[in-house]
């Protein structure tokens, strides 16, 4: 484990100034920021309006979301990618991993179709969502929200099978994403599984706005777990929908649709001091925006996606 010292470390108070160029940070959207959760789903936009409408603010770098939203089809992909400038840098598959090696086969035929896209796309990143608690959707309670030794232990194994496979088969990377509703979640979940899982395998998508809501702090992961950071969702929180969805227990879907997830730079963390921390590192990340915000109107996400893009470059990213 990679600590760095505060005399080391001179950014990390949110008031301190990023570098004038974050040249390691590749910045990036995804379908998530147009209001996508689902691969088909009438509330949101077609596929070609979001490539459309990422390309059209300025981003190069795009992720898949929900595998079955873009083409299937590597050949269709890569055109309409390539045709409004486009590269993918990450799949994203769903797994339910601290359930044990019994849901291994499902899950694999999950991963590989998602992990055989990646790797033809020219992407070398596998995004890995632990599964919800409650559903997303309704916010019924589906299991304990607190895993048993025995779970942890499923979790931590599993995900360094799943890592190993996937790298085996696919030469890809996976990188573990700590969501809220599932159970890697907070500062102390996250620490859990990651000095429980082999640094050489598993590394972490630390989503900024994930993190906070479940009361995390970014800079302080990056500067203590550097080595085991290898991807970045840039999201932020609105601090004062947080403190009521989080008091009356409301779930992530239902607290999404309030505005829990909100427009940077207006709520928290602050993403300049989480870029300048990631800088110092001192290898090649992506850091792709997301903005939680389903359901939302089809207008809604291109002037926030163009708006977004300017406060980053204002970063220097």
């Amino acid at each position: 484990m990679t600590s760095l010292s505060p005399e080391s470390s001179p950014l990390s108070s949110p008031q301190a100034s990023p570098p004038s160029s974050l040249s390691r940070i590749r910045v990036g959207s995804a379908p998530d920021s147009w209001g996508v959760w689902f691969p088909d789903d009438p509330r949101q936009v077609p596929w070609q309006r979001f490539l459309d409408e990422v390309s059209g603010s300025g981003y190069e770098w795009i992720e898949l979301g929900p595998y079955g939203y873009l083409p299937t089809d590597p050949a269709v992909l890569r055109e309409e990618t390539a045709r409004r400038g486009l590269t993918v840098s990450a799949g994203t598959v769903f797994t339910g991993l601290h359930r044990g090696p019994d849901v291994w086969e499902s899950t694999w035929a999950h991963v590989s179709d998602n992990a055989a896209l990646t790797q033809t796309m020219g992407a070398e990143h596998l995004v890995v969502i632990p599964a919800f608690w409650r559903d997303d959707k309704t916010g019924d309670v589906l299991e304990d929200s607190t895993l048993t030794p025995a779970q942890w232990r499923d979790l931590t194994t599993q995900t360094e099978r799943l890592a190993h496979e996937v790298r085996e088969r696919y030469g890809l990377k996976i990188v573990v994403h700590p969501h809220a509703d599932t159970h890697i979640d907070s500062e102390e979940n996250v620490t859990r599984f990651l000095d429980s899982t082999d640094s050489s395998l598993v590394s972490l998508c630390l989503d900024t706005g994930h993190y906070a809501y479940c009361g995390g702090d970014s800079v302080k992961l990056i500067e203590t777990y550097g080595e085991r950071i290898g991807y970045l969702h840039l999201k932020q929180v609105d601090p004062r929908i947080l403190a009521e969805v989080r008091a009356e227990e409301v779930p992530f879907g239902p607290a999404v649709a309030r505005g829990v997830m909100c427009e940077p730079p207006s709520g928290v963390p602050a993403l300049e001091p989480v870029l300048a921390a990631a800088q110092r590192l001192d290898v090649d990340l992506f850091a792709i925006v997301e903005q939680d915000m389903y359901p939302c109107l089809p207008d809604k996400p291109l002037p926030i996606a163009q708006r977004t893009r300017a406060f980053l470059r204002s970063c220097g990213a």
